[in-house]
């Protein structure tokens, strides 16, 4: 019941945004991912990697069967655009076959399987179909919150930033002086963030085929929540970022005459009053929080479980993306506080929903979500009492989202069964 109630709610907000996306002259999620059956996509890898997360609940000869059709339908693919010399332009010329394959199996669920097996399949698709999902339905909200929220606060949070002593400035120019080397590496890291989640989600999922089941929680299931309820936050904190609001801009968009100023990274901004500013109808309102580093940080949670090599990764990539994040000019510091304590809440409030909520789980998720909640407040109605004491309010900031760290911790090692004891042993009878 638990799945079929997600799906019809899925379906359900899909169609919506749908209809929503139409309404603003834009394509939606639904239309977004049809597109990708035939035309280039926009990312292959994902769709690779989405199709990986099928394939948990195949036996190792279907999955080859369905990572061989895929690649043969993707090559026929490309073999036809080069004969009919049809040149891509964007996107990737590859992952048509991947998508394909993944629809294929939906229709040999429905057709050919029955009882648990087929269940269980359409569990492996409607996974793998989600992530594609939740990137599609992602880029649609970011659209949207261009197209609905004409001004934003950048000035309050670069203002409240100065209490972190403004950390995008200073890893701003940390990277710049890297060269190209240190820019290329965290913008990989940047972009593949899915992908390194789904080597996570596999290791967790690895028994799948041989159990018949899923397990009770495992990654997927917090970066969906978090992709669903954070551009949510977007519409009411829009926020474009530092190097929009004071630099050139990135991706083609923001920057110029609707830039406070070209400063970033080389000047901070001086301190005056901050107040709304509007700005283009392009770049998306997605600072507040730093979903990036909410994402990374509910990876680098899930890989602790893992082996040395996968726990390696998760710290890699956690550091490497809030260096990114920052690096970049794509958040300020006070968006990354945010970003952890936001993802950490849903973390536990998925935990506890999986294993039955009790006392602990309750209070860890009503102090995270108002820890959250008063964060976003603070930086929106107190921002210069941040940046004229900066020695208290900086300290507080670190202090909070620790506590949150701190008290997810020790929640969950709660939680964790303990090791049986081991038997004592019995006395041995004394030799006369």
């Amino acid at each position: 019941m638990l799945w079929v109630a997600a799906t019809v709610v899925t379906l359900g907000f899909l169609i919506a945004l749908e209809i929503a996306a139409r309404h603003y002259g834009l394509p939606g999620p639904v239309a977004m991912q049809a597109r990708e059956v035939i035309f280039p996509p926009k990312s292959g890898f994902l769709l690779y990697a989405s199709m990986a997360l099928m394939m948990v609940v195949l036996t190792w000869r279907q999955r080859m069967v369905a990572l061989g059709t895929a690649i043969g339908i993707d090559l026929v693919i490309v073999l036809a655009r080069w004969i009919l010399d049809i040149k891509v332009t964007e996107g990737h010329p590859f992952g048509n076959g991947a998508l394909l394959v993944m629809l294929g199996c939906a229709g040999i669920a429905v057709t050919r399987r029955t009882g648990r097996e087929r269940t269980l399949l359409l569990k492996g698709v409607g996974l793998g179909l989600l992530l594609v999902a939740g990137r599609k339905t992602g880029d649609v909200w970011l659209l949207i919150t261009s197209k609905t929220r004409p001004t934003v606060l950048d000035q309050y949070l670069v203002t409240a930033d100065r209490a972190l002593g403004d950390p995008s400035w200073l890893v701003g120019r940390i990277v710049r002086a890297t060269g190209p080397i240190g820019p290329h590496v965290l913008d990989f890291v940047y972009v593949q963030l899915a992908v390194a989640a789904v080597v996570v989600a596999l290791y967790q999922l690895r028994h799948v085929a041989a159990e018949r089941r899923f397990p009770a929680h495992h990654l997927v299931r917090t970066f969906l929540v978090i992709g669903l309820l954070g551009p949510g936050i977007y519409m009411i904190f829009p926020v474009v970022g530092p190097v929009f609001a004071y630099g050139t801009g990135a991706f083609g968009t923001g920057g110029g005459h609707w830039a406070v100023a070209n400063l970033w990274p080389e000047t901070v901004p001086p301190l005056s009053a901050p107040q709304p500013m509007p700005y283009d109808a392009i770049t998306p309102r997605n600072c507040m929080p730093s979903l990036h580093t909410a994402w990374a940080v509910t990876l680098f949670v899930h890989s602790r479980t893992g082996p040395r090599l996968l726990r390696y990764a998760g710290t890699f990539w956690l550091v490497a993306t809030l260096g990114a994040t920052l690096g970049f000019g794509y958040h300020y510091g006070v968006d990354l506080v945010a970003g952890v304590v936001f993802a950490l809440t849903i973390e536990a409030a998925l935990r506890a929903q999986a294993r039955g909520w009790d006392r602990s789980g309750v209070q860890l998720v009503a102090y995270g979500t108002t820890v959250f909640v008063t964060l976003l407040v603070v930086y929106r109605y107190l921002p210069m009492e941040m940046a004229e004491r900066p020695w208290l309010f900086g300290p507080l900031l670190i202090l909070a989202m620790a506590s949150v760290i701190l008290g997810f911790v020790r929640t969950v090692r709660l939680w964790e069964p303990k090791p049986p004891l081991a038997p004592r042993p019995e006395p041995q009878p004394e030799l006369v």
